[in-house]
């Protein structure tokens, strides 16, 4: 029985993931439906609005040489009307003048037939038909305005649309995980045609976070965009790892064409993260995200070293948080006392973990460590068990640094870090403190952790802000190459 139900148990599993992946499928299929008809609709009114332009070009050409003929025709028009208004006149005056010599032969005496032809070789000399050139002005044809548009046509019957250029191929081996940013390296698929008109100019990257190794099945977020990349990588910066893995997929664009994506890749990008663990923190602790301030809840003195100093914070206020019932005052798995303490919300067994912590206005204390929970009582501070390790600063009444475990305390000649990174390396035993803005190990803890740790925090006055969701930092290979002769605190 137990069999058949364990059975059917792995088959309602299988069934529960095809289903999955058919819902996924359906899903990206009835996107890409949409995708189509929109596209199709924007490469139509695209095409339209291109032969729309040629279609102008063509008319605006065609006016321009319909007028050059019609300027032409028109000069020459008048030249010819010219020459022929002109030869009219000069024929009418041939004319008369040949009746008048026609006439001038009829007659009979000498001195008047010799007055007669004297008088026509006189006009014959100024005659204008002798003076009129008897070749036109202008010729008929138009041969100079004959246009060859065999290039062009034969330009327009090879018309093609671009091609798409083929989508490139994410190379895994090349993509880097570096100090929480993402190396992603590509193979382009060809450079288009011989002509160049299908280059690729430039790429686009889509990436998105997901917890499933598969990325068919990491459909659900929406894809972060990074465009008109020119080389064949680019680094995606600016990351909180907070998912095993980032998907990445790339497409080539050329001119005017945009290719369909590559297959997508996901790429691993582990990392330590946590959250505080409200229900550990002391009543006078507050956790908003990833932040805790001190908030005092009405006991003024309630701290010893507060007596005779007065409350100026509004955010210390003697009026005890709305957001504070008593039952949760009372929670017997919180802090108490003067343990103003919280606990992370995720425990480490193993592997190399890293986080970092930057105190916020008018703090005055405060210690970051870690710890065993079970070692840690209600009232216990950071520091002072064997459970607990931690860097304690303070600039209440004088400045200091120490580092704290088992109830012994070593100080550290160093200014107030604003930004600690914390490193542990479970297994090796190595906790380290380091000023992250001047890249100066504070301190390292070297022991053999026997139970599971958590991140551990104290807060008093002000308050601390917590970063998460980061590598291991490669400025921390020259830490942990690096012999260092250092008194440390151990077991």
């Amino acid at each position: 029985m137990d069999t058949q139900k364990e059975a059917l148990r792995r088959i309602i599993s299988t069934l529960a993931n095809k289903n999955e992946e058919l819902q996924i499928f359906l899903e990206t299929v009835d996107t890409t439906l949409s995708g189509l008809q929109e596209e199709s609709f924007k490469v139509t009114s695209d095409l339209e609005a291109e032969l729309e332009q040629l279609s102008s070009a063509l008319e605006e050409k065609g006016a321009e040489l319909r007028g050059a003929i019609k300027e032409e025709t028109q000069r020459k028009e008048a030249q010819l009307q010219k020459q022929l208004s002109e030869g009219r006149v000069a024929m009418m005056s041939c004319e008369e003048l040949l009746d008048f010599a026609n006439q001038t032969l009829t007659i009979t005496n000498e001195e008047e037939f010799l007055k007669a032809a004297k008088q026509i070789k006189e006009r014959v000399t100024m005659a204008p038909a002798f003076r009129l050139t008897t070749r036109p002005a202008a010729v008929a044809g138009f041969s100079e305005f004959t246009v060859d548009f065999s290039v062009e046509r034969a330009g327009l019957q090879r018309l093609h649309f671009l091609p798409v250029p083929a989508a490139p191929q994410v190379d895994p081996s090349c993509c880097v995980v570096h100090d929480n940013t993402v190396t992603v390296a590509w193979q382009p698929a060809g450079e288009g045609v011989a002509d160049g008109s299908g280059r690729i100019e430039r790429y686009d990257v889509e990436y998105r976070k997901t917890n499933q190794e598969s990325p068919l099945r990491a459909a659900g977020a929406c894809w972060e965009k990074i465009h008109d990349i020119t080389d064949t990588q680019v680094t995606i910066t600016g990351l909180k790892f907070d998912s095993h893995f980032v998907v990445v997929r790339v497409r080539a664009r050329n001119k005017a064409a945009a290719g369909e994506f590559s297959e997508p890749v996901a790429i691993e990008t582990t990392a330590f993260n946590f959250g505080f663990d409200a229900a550990t923190a002391h009543p006078e602790l507050k956790v908003q995200g990833d932040t805790v301030t001190w908030e005092p809840q009405g006991v003024k003195g309630h701290d010893p070293r507060l007596k005779g100093k007065e409350n100026k914070s509004s955010s210390r206020s003697a009026t005890p948080s709305p957001n504070k019932t008593a039952a949760s005052r009372t929670g017997r798995d919180r802090f108490a006392g003067e343990s103003y303490t919280v606990l992370g919300d995720q425990e480490m067994s193993g592997g190399c973990h890293y986080w970092e912590l930057r105190p916020l206005a008018d703090w005055k204390s405060l210690s970051v460590g870690v710890a065993y929970r079970a070692s840690l009582g209600r009232f216990d501070q950071l520091g002072k068990s064997a459970g607990s390790w931690c860097l304690h600063a303070s600039q209440w009444l004088q400045s200091s640094l120490a580092a704290k475990h088992n109830n012994r305390a070593k100080a550290l000649d160093w200014p107030l870090p604003q930004r600690i990174g914390i490193y542990c390396n479970y297994d090796n035993g190595d906790l380290f403190f380091i000023d992250v803005d001047h890249l100066r190990l504070l301190h390292a803890f070297k022991t053999k952790f026997s139970q599971t740790l958590v991140p551990a925090f104290t807060v008093w006055c002000g308050g601390i802000s917590v970063t998460t969701g980061l590598q291991v930092p490669s400025f921390m290979g020259k830490f942990l190459s690096t012999n260092q002769s250092l008194s440390n605190l151990s077991q």
